[in-house]
Order: structure tokens, then C-alpha cells, then sequence
């Protein structure tokens, strides 16, 4: 695995067209976090991701990998150093799944890129679709082999824009499963989630939007407070406690 690097964003602002989407972000993100992001339609959790990647320019501020502006690193640099999963999930040619999943690996390591493509396959319990082009697949089959793509290539930071969008249940608590044993084995995951309960469940850290502005960032139950509940979501929201730890329940006001 490639060393994981510190993100650090400083004073970001981000504009599509005319309309600013992201206002004066600061935050700092360490190796070993599933970061949850969260917040409404249009809060501007797209954008932040999409900046990281350096798929969006900012109008202000800097966004810098263990301190070197983005904006200098390469196309390889950057892809060495983070691996992106869009929530488009179009892949543009029939290719089988494994050759998909290749492409991950093999931008950075060439030898050995098909072993390590068929080792992520079988780590989303996908390898049985290794020789299936992905045209023929299901909805969700076809994100089982997209998390298998960015999961080859090892990268210290990865970011997950909707990662289970779509998904039924089982294939959401896979993925996120997936993402979270990334965290703990030492890589940084940033994942924009709807599901406040699935948040709840499988984040370290939640850092919750608005309007294109961080409202909280901290741990679980201290961002998804009562009152960021209700003033983010219009959402009242419990705390319980379970076997398998605090458990967030949600009401409409």
C-alpha cells in the first residue's frame, strides 16, 4: 500500500458557473479515518470531493496532499496518492470486469496488475464476474467492480463520492464494510453518504454541509447532535445503545 498522505484543505471556495457550491472549507484529514460526509442535496459534498481529485480548480484557497499543493502534483503523483470513485458508475467499453479492475493496479505497478485486480475482485465477493463484460452486469454487480477498481490501486487516500447509491442492503453493508476495513488497516476514506444511519454505524469521523459549509466535524455523535439534526435535516434524532454500539434513530419534525 502506498504510504498515506495527510490532506490538508485551507480557505476553499468552488464555483460552478456562477453559483458558488463550496464556501470557505477548511479541514485537515489523517491516515486511518472513514470520514463520513454529509449533508442535503446540493450541500456541496460533490464538489469538495471533486476538488480533492483536482477535477474542480478552486477560486480560492489550496488544497494540499503531506503539504504540496495539488494544483503542482502530476497526473501520476496524484493518481499514486489518491484513488476516486465517481458516482456515475458508466463505464464507457464492454471490457471483462477484471480488465476494468486492471486499470486501477496497473497505472501504477504494470507486473502483477491482473493478480491484484482478481485479489480486490475477491475481496467485494465479485471474482465470479472476472471474465463478464461489465455491460452485461447488474446495477449493483457493476459497483462491486468499480469499489474492486479503486480498491488495486492501493492508494493511501481514497474517495467515494455515493458509494452505495443504488445499492440493496446487502451490498451496502459490503461496501462499507470494505471501506471501513481500509480505514483500519491504515488508509484515509472520505465517503459522501445519504444514509445518516449507515454515518452513524460505520464512520469515525462525520463532518457534516450546508450550503456549501461545514456545519460540524467530529466524531459520530458529536456531529449528528440533536440540534444539527434538526437545523441541517429537519430530521429529530435518538441515540441508542446496542450490542454492536450506539445505533442513531431518525424522525421527521
Amino acid at each position: 500500500m502506498a504510504a498515506t498522505p495527510r490532506l490538508t484543505i485551507e480557505g476553499l471556495d468552488l464555483s460552478r458557473g456562477k453559483r458558488t457550491v463550496v464556501r470557505d472549507v477548511s479541514l485537515s484529514v489523517g491516515p486511518g479515518e472513514l470520514i463520513a460526509l454529509v449533508g442535503p442535496n446540493g450541500a456541496g459534498k460533490t464538489s469538495l470531493i471533486q476538488a480533492v481529485c483536482g477535477l474542480l480548480k478552486p477560486d480560492a484557497g489550496q488544497v494540499r496532499l503531506d503539504g504540496a499543493d495539488l494544483s503542482i502534483l502530476s497526473p501520476r503523483g496524484r493518481a499514486g496518492a489518491l484513488a476516486y470513485l465517481p458516482q456515475d458508475g458508466t463505464v464507457a467499453w464492454n471490457l471483462p470486469a477484471i480488465e476494468v479492475v486492471a486499470l486501477g493496479a496497473g497505472f501504477l505497478q504494470s507486473d502483477g496488475a491482473r493478480g491484484r485486480a482478481m485479489a480486490a475482485l475477491e475481496e467485494v465477493e465479485a471474482g465470479a464476474l472476472a471474465d463478464r463484460g461489465v455491460a452485461e452486469l447488474s446495477g449493483g454487480e457493476r459497483a462491486r467492480v468499480l469499489l474492486a477498481r479503486v480498491l488495486a490501486s492501493d492508494a493511501g487516500l481514497i474517495l467515494a463520492d455515493e458509494p452505495v447509491a443504488g445499492l440493496d442492503p446487502e451490498g451496502q453493508l459490503l461496501v462499507l464494510e470494505r471501506l471501513k476495513a481500509r480505514a483500519g488497516a491504515g488508509q484515509t476514506v472520505v465517503a459522501s453518504l445519504h444514509d445518516l444511519s449507515l454515518a452513524a454505524r460505520f464512520a469515525d469521523r462525520v463532518i457534516v454541509m450546508d450550503q456549501g459549509k461545514i456545519r460540524a466535524d467530529g466524531p459520530t455523535a458529536q456531529a449528528l447532535d440533536p440540534s444539527v439534526l434538526r437545523d441541517v435535516f429537519g430530521l429529530a434524532g435518538r441515540w441508542l445503545d446496542s450490542e454492536d454500539g450506539p445505533v442513531l434513530t431518525l424522525t421527521r419534525l
